[in-house]
């Protein structure tokens, strides 16, 4: 897949880089391919974490889908 990030230079030197995407994928790096390399990694280990937390919760919560018949009121 695809993401967009944003490349900041820093005053100090290097980048911050985060994805328009993914709001908690950020990084850093002392150069542009440095940062793009980070937010890569970055991005690879959020997406791992939502599929775990989402595993978690499919786990917890058990559904049946079904169908009921109610009498007809006349």
């Amino acid at each position: 897949m695809k993401y967009t990030v944003v490349l900041e230079s820093q005053e100090e030197g290097g980048f911050t880089v985060q994805c328009v995407e993914i709001p908690g994928a950020i990084s850093q790096g002392e150069n542009k391919d440095e940062a793009l390399a980070n937010i890569k990694e970055a991005i690879e280990l959020v997406l791992e974490v939502q599929r775990e937390e989402l595993q978690k919760k499919t786990h917890a919560i058990r559904l049946e889908i079904t169908k009921v018949e109610v009498a007809d009121v006349a």
